[in-house]
């Protein structure tokens, strides 16, 4: 990090992308050992870099963006801060929206993965059908690249119909079998 900062500092333009990218790693690897204050304030700044990198170059650096909210989501989840997660995985999902309407074989992934932490903010919040619709929309964006490449996305489509699953029984409706039929 010591090394990146004074790259960053003596040319901002080459280095900064490089900083956010291990604030952003920083964040993660903090986060899995529970140091999630500093954890925090490491995704925040990454989160803070990237903002200004994507105002400047969309195209470049709106998707790291998008990754970097959807960590801060994530961390801010971890800390009970529900209201702050919600807002930073709320920003996440638009951002992957409007990647996912420019490219969505690249880009879809990434917004299930999103809107199913988007259920799960808007579940700890008490949210629960806006919690079950963004729950159903992740595993429809997930479900046709699980279909094609099943080993791939195996992992995260269990994750995101098991979220569904869950959503549904807690508010005692079925599950669309259509939905989860080869899941």
């Amino acid at each position: 990090m010591a090394i990146r900062r004074e790259l960053a500092a003596a040319n901002p333009q080459a280095f900064l992308p490089a900083l956010a990218t291990s604030l952003n790693n920083l964040g993660n690897r903090l986060s899995a050992l529970g140091r999630r204050e500093e954890a925090l304030a490491a995704t925040q700044e990454a989160v803070a870099i990237r903002r200004e990198l994507a105002a400047a170059n969309p195209p470049a650096f709106l998707p790291d963006l998008a990754m970097s909210l959807t960590g801060l989501g994530v961390v801010l989840s971890n800390l009970g801060r529900r209201e702050e997660a919600l807002a930073a995985t709320e920003e996440a999902v638009r951002h992957y929206r409007e990647l996912a309407a420019a490219n969505p074989q690249a880009f879809l992934p990434d917004l299930a993965t999103s809107l199913n932490n988007l259920g799960s903010d808007l579940s700890a919040l008490g949210r629960r059908e806006e919690a079950l619709a963004a729950y159903e929309e992740a595993v429809r964006t997930l479900k046709p690249f699980f279909l094609r490449f099943p080993d791939a996305f195996r992992d995260r489509m269990e994750i995101v119909a098991h979220n569904y699953r869950e959503a549904c029984e807690g508010l005692g409706r079925e599950p669309d079998p259509a939905l989860l039929d080869s899941t």
